[in-house]
């Protein structure tokens, strides 16, 4: 593992990042605090009392975890005193939550799930933290929603941090994708992964089959395709599927194939995706294109999507390039 920190690999490339500055960096440095601070409880959640539900319903109708409630009480207390942020936005919360005045306001927004695939903390499955980095763009004093309903393609920075065997931060700006395995001995993230890049094409699919009556004609026919002998591999693809955002994107990065999140029809003709665009799919999808891979809902590019709401969900095709030009073939 190289010695390169996380806050050195940041400053090596600040002045090759378009949107680089000593206050950005401050905004890394800070989210990768939280990140330190969240792992710390994460692996100690069999001994504290983190484990189970809070008996709350969060703005998505999901049960709040107790980790959900630490994770996210993290981030906005450490985010809000960066000096960098003027706005966030939560999965967890119903509302944007402005930076309050008596702190240093700066131009840019973040954006975060704090604990993605939380509901497998009791079972000790990967989870992880989600988070995207828009510049500011209205000039009024305060900010407004308009700041965080930008498209995918204006991000300035997106990545994870993954809570597994080991604590993992993948991060890109534009300029390519860094993992940094957190060394717990000298409490710092170390450059284990550098530029890195998706296979264009791999041997696994990654899916919630369970919804697969609940799917259309061409979906079922997409999944199909990568189950059978006569795809691109010549034999079927092998399935990997934990229910874990972070954790299944993460081996998909690494190894190739294709994740997907369908719509799913509950009513005909009312198809619904499950991921949220601002927090979850546009931030991998940001990450994915810069590792060489796609991602799209079934008929566009996800970091094309303008958002509309706060909390607007989206269906999900991203992994290797040749499997997501493969499924595409079959929605379109």
């Amino acid at each position: 593992m190289s010695q390169v920190t996380v806050t050195e690999h940041l400053l090596i490339h600040q002045k090759k990042s378009p949107a680089a500055s000593g206050v950005f960096t401050q905004l890394l440095y800070d989210l990768i605090l939280s990140a330190k601070l969240i792992s710390r409880s994460v692996s100690k959640a069999g001994l504290l009392d983190v484990l189970g539900e809070t008996g709350e319903i969060n703005v998505q109708g999901e049960q709040v975890q107790k980790l959900d409630e630490y994770a996210n009480s993290v981030l906005i207390h450490r985010m809000e005193r960066s000096g960098a942020l003027c706005l966030m936005a939560s999965e967890e919360n119903a509302d944007i939550i402005p930076v309050p005045e008596r702190f240093t306001r700066g131009d840019y927004v973040l954006i975060f799930d704090p604990l993605d695939g939380s509901s497998n903390i009791d079972v000790n499955i990967n989870v992880g933290t989600i988070f995207s980095i828009h510049k500011r763009i209205t000039s009024a004093a305060a900010p407004a929603i308009e700041d965080v309903l930008q498209p995918g393609y204006r991000q300035v920075a997106a990545g994870y941090v993954l809570y597994g065997p080991s604590t993992m931060l993948v991060y890109t700006t534009g300029m390519g994708v860094h993992g940094f395995t957190l060394d717990p001995s000298v409490g710092e993230f170390l450059l284990s992964h550098p530029d890195m890049r998706i296979p264009e094409s791999g041997k696994y699919y990654s899916v919630n089959e369970g919804n697969a009556a609940m799917w259309d004609q061409p979906t079922r026919e997409a999944i199909n395709y990568f189950k059978g002998s006569e795809n691109r591999r010549g034999q079927p693809y092998s399935s990997r599927y934990v229910g874990s955002l972070v954790g299944d994107f993460h081996r998909t990065l690494l190894y190739g194939g294709i994740f997907a999140y369908p719509k799913v029809y509950q009513k005909p003709g009312e198809g619904k995706g499950k991921l949220r665009l601002l927090c979850e799919a546009a931030p991998l999808a940001f990450v994915v294109e810069q590792a060489g891979g796609k991602a799209t809902d079934g008929e566009r590019r996800i970091l094309e999507l303008v958002p509309q709401r706060l909390h607007e969900r989206v269906p999900l095709f991203i992994g290797s390039p040749r499997d997501v030009d493969d499924a595409m073939r079959f929605m379109k």
